[in-house]
């Protein structure tokens, strides 16, 4: 009769566990989907989705381009975590850009260790729209970084052009070198610090990249 009881009360014991271990796999599963990131294809948020169609790669470049029409900024912002690849980080600091006052256009570049931002505003004073937008995007990534803005429009079609490279593409160093010394003419906002220029360079160190 105990042996019995015993048995019972082990077969009731295995399917709770069992009901229980399913519940959690289905918790999970559901946890995941919810911090899986949503593309979003709409005329206000041009994505770089790998232009050629293949898997994300660490090397590849990320670029992002932002309007604040039609964007729900906050709820859009709220339901994304910097992520570690290039294009999720550029999607972050377009973000950032778009929450500052006048900012209504942002595209940004990222590559591996320079941000490039190109940025529309109708604020009258340039230099403290350049300062902000430039610590926006020191705030999301590494320290070791350099942010270069720009406020002259006409510059965003150049980083667009550079979304379907990456570290090791021919020239790129060269090319993104030569945007950048355009993008200088901009306004840059204040030093980063007194050993560092508005970008973030040490003396030591060239805009382009290594």
């Amino acid at each position: 009769m105990i042996k019995k009881a015993l048995a019972i009360i082990g077969i009731s014991s295995f399917v709770t566990l069992s009901a229980c271990t399913n519940q959690l796999a289905q918790d999970d599963h559901t946890i995941r989907d919810s911090l899986t990131p949503t593309r979003v294809n709409s005329p206000t948020q041009l994505y770089d989705e790998d232009y050629r169609r293949l898997k994300n790669d660490t090397e590849d470049f990320g670029f992002i381009r932002l309007q604040k029409t039609g964007v729900n900024q906050m709820n859009s912002f709220n339901n994304r975590a910097p992520g570690l690849d290039r294009e999720q980080l550029a999607d972050v600091i377009s973000h950032l850009c778009l929450q500052l006052p006048g900012i209504e256009d942002v595209s940004t570049l990222v590559t591996d260790e320079e941000v490039l931002i190109v940025y529309d505003t109708k604020a009258k004073n340039r230099f403290e729209s350049a300062d902000q937008v430039k610590k926006a995007a020191l705030s999301a990534v590494p320290r070791y970084f350099h942010v270069y803005v720009s406020d002259n429009t006409s510059l965003a079609q150049n980083i667009e052009n550079y979304a379907t490279l990456e570290t090791g593409s021919p020239n790129v160093e060269s090319m993104i070198s030569k945007t950048i010394e355009q993008m200088k003419k901009s306004p840059q906002g204040r030093k980063i610090s007194k050993v560092e220029n508005e970008n973030g360079e040490m003396k030591d160190e060239q805009n382009g990249m290594k």
